[in-house]
């Protein structure tokens, strides 16, 4: 049954059936041929989503949301401006550093890439940045945004892998930095390559002044994190602290959202939410059917039959990871392929919590890879540039990237993983 199964969802999928009922209707199909009880399919569904770690999804949703449709933004990419634009293509380096702030605060690619590259594209253009290549590093730097936490996908892994929110949050910090890092020093090399001008002189006064009017902001992720980490309240209560928060800035501190657009923003992180947990529910109903007919034990045999090597087979389940990426979007992948990998990985002895930084950070890469790749279809929406020249550019930053995530997996040393 499990080709037929396989053999379904892919058909579907190639059809343009939306992921959540390709998932459901294979699974159905699969389970009714097999004569299962149907009665399962909605137990599992429920099963799924009873969790109370998945309340945290709609609050950071919604979080995000309130601080991308404000200037938080604008006040960040501000302050990231003060402290490196002085350097030759410093806005390249700003692009990145404002991706990373933002991430700290919305926990999504798209959030980040929609906030950072409205902020930025404009100054880009006028100071004669080649505009894909600017519009592809905004779209690389907002892949960082389900990397350093608060991170939704993260959420999802620990609630499929019954792993500790905290403990991913605490490992992610590292590996979002060394994305960051990475992307910078390929933004300054083709900077001096291009000969990009130098921006505005560093000034203490400056740095001050934007210090103060993005310290709101900034405050977003030290009052998340620091809650969570010091045992006041758990990821799900702070979620709802940081959506109070944000409706403080946004309403009585900046003043530049209304009732009217909270009420519009409200909606929306609503719809994304719905769509989120139906993904989830239906893959509920999937890992139970995998789960059930032994298919991940098989899928790790046969892998294993080929190496036991822990480095080769490593490196098979990070081509896994990549290529899933590239034609499902995040979440759907993280749903799909963890109930499959990770009885895998923890035979190699693989702690559950690096794999979970190895799977988010390998999918994070799928928001920049053809054809489900979101953050370039945000960024050519922001830019006004064509998908396909947005993609040439953005072939040196995936190298990147894909760089890094092979240091989370062979070097895990260097991105501060203590394996506690």
């Amino acid at each position: 049954m499990t080709p037929l199964l396989f053999g379904l969802f892919f058909a579907l999928m190639l059809l343009g059936v939306p992921i959540a009922f390709a998932i459901g209707a294979s699974s159905l199909y699969a389970l009714y041929q097999a004569n299962v009880p149907l009665m399962v399919v909605t137990q599992q569904m429920f099963q799924g989503m009873n969790s109370f770690a998945l309340v945290a999804i709609p609050m950071f949703i919604l979080a995000g949301d309130l601080m991308a449709q404000g200037k938080v933004s604008e006040r960040l990419v501000g302050f990231a401006d003060s402290l490196v634009g002085f350097m030759r293509g410093g806005l390249s380096i700003v692009s990145v550093m404002a991706g990373m702030f933002f991430a700290a605060i919305s926990g999504s690619g798209a959030a980040t890439t929609a906030a950072v590259g409205s902020s930025l594209v404009p100054e880009l253009k006028r100071k004669g940045y080649d505009p894909a290549s600017a519009a592809s590093l905004i779209a690389a730097s907002g892949t960082i945004g389900v990397v350093i936490p608060p991170s939704v996908p993260m959420i999802i892994y620990a609630v499929i892998a019954q792993q500790s929110v905290s403990k991913l949050f605490l490992n992610g910090f590292l590996p979002g930095l060394a994305m960051g890092l990475g992307l910078m020093a390929i933004a300054i090399v083709q900077a001096y390559k291009r000969q990009y001008p130098k921006g505005t002189p560093l000034s203490p006064k400056t740095i001050w002044r934007t210090f103060k009017s993005a310290s709101w902001g900034l405050m977003t992720p030290v009052i998340i994190l620091g809650g969570i980490f010091t045992g006041i309240f758990t990821p799900s209560e702070a979620a709802v602290v940081a959506v109070n928060y944000a409706l403080l800035v946004s309403l009585f501190v900046y003043r530049d959202l209304n009732l009217a657009q909270v009420y519009r923003l409200l909606l929306r992180s609503a719809m994304t939410t719905a769509v989120i947990m139906l993904v989830i529910a239906m893959s509920a109903v999937l890992s139970w059917t995998l789960s059930s007919w032994q298919v991940p034990g098989a899928i790790a045999q046969s892998v294993l039959s080929l190496s036991t090597n822990p480095l080769v087979v490593m490196l098979l389940v990070v081509a896994v990871i990549l290529l899933t990426g590239v034609f499902i979007e995040t979440a759907s992948a993280l749903i799909i392929l963890t109930p499959v990998l990770l009885p895998l990985v923890l035979q190699l002895g693989i702690d559950p919590i690096h794999f979970g930084l190895i799977i988010v950070v390998g999918l994070s890469i799928g928001m920049i890879t053809p054809p489900v790749a979101i953050n370039l279809y945000v960024a050519s929406s922001v830019t006004q540039l064509p998908l396909e020249r947005i993609t040439r550019a953005i072939i040196p930053y995936l190298l990147g990237l894909i760089g890094v995530l092979l240091l989370v997996v062979y070097v895990p040393i260097l991105m501060g993983w203590s394996g506690n």
